[in-house]
């Protein structure tokens, strides 16, 4: 890259037709903001300089991209993409090199593609315009080409003719220059159409005026795919899904049923991963070699180490760090809790806030009591310890190296290495003791009976 680089993100519209008290740019996809993919963009693009432009509705846009580190610029009243494009200039006013709009509500653009629109200004073009082909281009304006291939003009929907709207190649609203010409251009732009806006598409025919080059860079349509309404969120999803799961596959993991795995924009899986259908993870999740995601567990958070196996019906919550070839089953939750290597809890279990020694072995339906009401505090079971069925740890106890404890058991002191706890009522057996109650209770109901 030799020359400098700044992003303006447009986030200022409404949004109204998302039907929601949450501004549409904070809305996620693969469980991210849009207005973060959209900084995350701009960053991996290598623009030094970001200015997020948001409306006079919306300050916690303004709040979240700052704290993404992004300077923000007001656009009130919204007068059309040009003059938002506009509210950013005094930003930068210093700044020498390339400048790229993006747009918050548009999360699934790739930083290569980025990378094609900047250059095509390094190869000579004065605006680049990126540019997709839809299966129906509807009431995107459209990109009329010169007999050389280059961009000629934009016209919006709304304002063009038969001819016009019968072309197939529409705009993705995504428009680069060197910045002192885009502010320059946008300074020219009136308001003369059908909305009475300030379009930021009119840059090009005034640069053609100029005699000056202008470019389409193409993309999928897939990746330009706007959002508008919650219909649209939820294709957003789909495409960002469909792209993660052929990228995880080409990277060497086993989707058993893609179409039913869901991941989060920060999923880390190595190779040789089999996933199981029916698979969620939420954000947070690394995954080493050779483990083995269950079917129909739900995992956030969460550091698996290689050769693990999780689940099926398995719930793994934040903090919870699994040890190499250790094992978590069917109808278990693991917490805030480290599982060393080769440790098992099999069956049924809850284990929070606990540290569990490798090779050790949790039994059924044991559960880490760690909150007391008030507070929460730690278990820790020593490696090999052996915790018998339907155990309740109450924390804070330390179980030690190879010490056991007997089913059934209430621990609440702690256990010394290699010793055994019990913790439960002496067993009384009284003989006869049932069949004298069945007797009672049939003789009883028999005479309610005869009596009603």
């Amino acid at each position: 890259m030799s020359r400098s680089r700044a992003a303006v993100i447009l986030a200022a519209g409404q949004g109204t037709r998302m039907k929601s008290k949450t501004v549409k740019v904070l809305h996620g996809v693969g469980g991210r903001p849009m207005l973060d993919w959209a900084i995350d963009l701009a960053m991996r693009s290598d623009a030094g300089r970001m200015v997020t432009v948001y409306g006079a509705h919306s300050p916690a846009v303004r709040d979240a991209a700052e704290a993404l580190g992004s300077a923000t610029a007001l656009q009130d009243p919204p007068l059309g993409t040009g003059h938002a494009v506009l509210a950013a200039r005094e930003a930068l006013a210093d700044f020498k090199g390339d400048a790229i709009v993006l747009y918050a509500d548009t999360p699934l653009i790739k930083p290569e593609t980025v990378e094609r629109v900047f250059a095509a200004l390094e190869s000579g073009a004065a605006v680049a315009v990126l540019g997709f082909e839809p299966a129906e281009p509807a009431a995107y304006g459209r990109l009329v080409l010169d007999d050389e291939g280059h961009l000629d003009r934009i016209v919006e929907f709304k304002d063009a003719s038969e001819a016009e709207r019968a072309i197939g190649l529409v705009n993705s609203g995504v428009l680069a220059a060197e910045a002192s010409l885009l502010f320059d251009l946008l300074g020219q732009v009136g308001n003369e159409n059908a909305n009475g806006e300030y379009y930021l598409t009119d840059v090009v025919g005034l640069a053609r005026s100029r005699g000056l080059k202008a470019v389409v860079v193409r993309a999928g349509a897939d990746e330009v795919l706007g959002v508008n309404s919650r219909i649209d969120l939820a294709e957003a999803e789909t495409a960002l899904q469909a792209r993660m799961r052929r990228e995880a596959m080409n990277a060497g993991v086993t989707l058993v049923a893609p179409e039913t795995v869901f991941f989060s924009w920060d999923t880390k899986i190595a190779r040789d991963v089999i996933i199981e259908p029916n698979v969620v993870f939420g954000p947070g999740v690394t995954i080493g070699e050779d483990a083995v995601i269950h079917a129909f567990s739900h995992i956030e958070g969460a550091t698996i180490g290689e050769g693990a196996h999780i689940g099926p019906y398995a719930r793994l919550r934040p903090g919870a760090e699994i040890g190499v070839k250790a094992k978590v089953g069917n109808f278990v939750e693991i917490k805030k809790s480290q599982l060393g290597e080769g440790a098992k809890v099999n069956h049924l279990s809850y284990v929070g806030d606990a540290s569990v020694g490798a090779g050790a072995n949790v039994g059924a339906g044991t559960i880490t009591c760690n909150y007391d009401g008030f507070g929460k505090h730690r278990t820790v079971i020593g490696e090999g310890a052996f915790i018998g069925s339907n155990t309740s740890l109450v924390a804070p106890v330390t179980v030690g190296s190879g010490a056991m404890t007997g089913s059934g058991g209430v621990i609440t002191e702690d256990v010394p290495a290699d010793a055994l706890a019990l913790a439960r009522a002496e067993q009384t057996n009284k003989d006869g003791w049932a069949a004298r109650f069945r007797r009672a209770k049939l003789t009883r109901k028999a005479k309610k009976d005869t009596a009603s």
